[in-house]
């Protein structure tokens, strides 16, 4: 705050204190411009008159005890511009002192979990709770409060992963965000008589169905522009966050208007880094979280058929993707 910002509040303030003070004072003095106590106003309605009678004694004690609570507030704690009271206390030193007697509680805790690796971190059951929660915290309002995600923001628990589901990538996506962006490309594909080709084409990767003819004009096209990131045979890299296009999961939608719109006007996402809000002991047991939603607890389930604690609930309906 500067100098001039400090003393404009501090007189500010001063300035309805002695105003406050001037009233109590004001109305205890007599009577306003000559009318006495218990005189009428010369305001009259319906027969009945305004009198010029005093303030309750109890509303008066009220006043001047919040003036003299207010003043007493502002010597110990700031209030007055750049003074910071007698007492020395302010928000950022409260949040330091709390922070410092959850890290002396925590602390261990998190100490212990972040020696662990995060395929190890999925039979600990508090580690995965805490992560959850953190998850919770910072993570849901994109990714939501089941991670399953919405349009524009991707699923976590379906073992699809743009730019790769290895821990010490998720840790890195956490960490440090990722941005993904797809530009327009319907000139380069022939324009809008070139779009719904591609769509076909697309489409066909994953299995739907689609005019034949038209399915090969869009192959031949995909395969000299889209190549470059979706590889020629449309599975994607990881590298570039480019989506898998054979798997029928799609992040904006699968239905060919939401294909025709990405490849008209390009699609941009991004997923900001969290480094600067949870320190690396906490992006570790958030990624073990994250980790887990697609993953069995143990090597040993996986190979007996054990199924990622979502995949239960998947069993019970087909996967749809076209929503996101």
């Amino acid at each position: 705050m500067t100098s001039g910002w400090s003393l404009y509040i501090t007189l500010f303030t001063l300035a309805f204190m002695i105003g406050a003070c001037w009233l109590v004072w004001w109305q205890r003095k007599g009577s306003p411009g000559g009318v006495g106590f218990g005189e009428s106003m010369g305001h009259d309605f319906d027969g009945i008159q305004e009198l010029n009678n005093p303030l309750p004694r109890w509303w008066l004690g009220t006043f001047l005890g919040s003036i003299l609570f207010a003043a007493a507030y502002l010597v110990l704690y700031p209030g007055l511009g750049a003074y910071q009271g007698l007492l020395g206390w302010s928000s950022r030193g409260q949040y330091d002192g709390e922070m410092k007697d959850v890290e002396a509680k925590y602390g261990p805790l998190y100490d212990r979990y972040a020696g662990m690796a995060i395929p190890a971190l999925l039979a600990e059951e508090q580690a995965l709770r805490i992560g959850e929660r953190v998850f919770a915290n910072n993570c849901a309002r994109c990714h939501g409060a089941d991670a399953r995600g919405g349009v524009g923001f991707p699923d976590l628990t379906d073992d699809d992963w743009l730019f790769g589901g290895e821990p010490d990538v998720i840790k890195a996506t956490i960490a440090a965000g990722r941005i993904g962006v797809m530009p327009p490309f319907a000139p380069a594909i022939g324009g809008e008589a070139g779009i719904p080709a591609v769509v076909a084409y697309v489409r066909s990767l994953s299995g739907q169905s689609g005019d034949a003819q038209l399915i090969e004009q869009g192959k031949a096209k995909f395969q000299a522009v889209c190549f470059a990131c979706h590889g020629v045979d449309g599975k994607g890299n990881k590298v570039l966050g480019a989506p898998n296009l054979t798997d029928d999961i799609w992040l904006f939608g699968g239905k060919p208007d939401d294909i025709a719109f990405g490849l008209r006007n390009g699609r941009t996402a991004q997923m900001p880094a969290h480094a600067d809000l949870l320190d690396a002991r906490k992006v570790h047991l958030v990624a073990a979280y994250v980790y887990s939603l697609s993953h069995a607890p143990t090597e040993e389930a996986g190979r007996a058929g054990g199924k990622p604690p979502r995949a239960e609930a998947d069993d019970e309906h087909e996967k749809d993707r076209d929503s996101q």
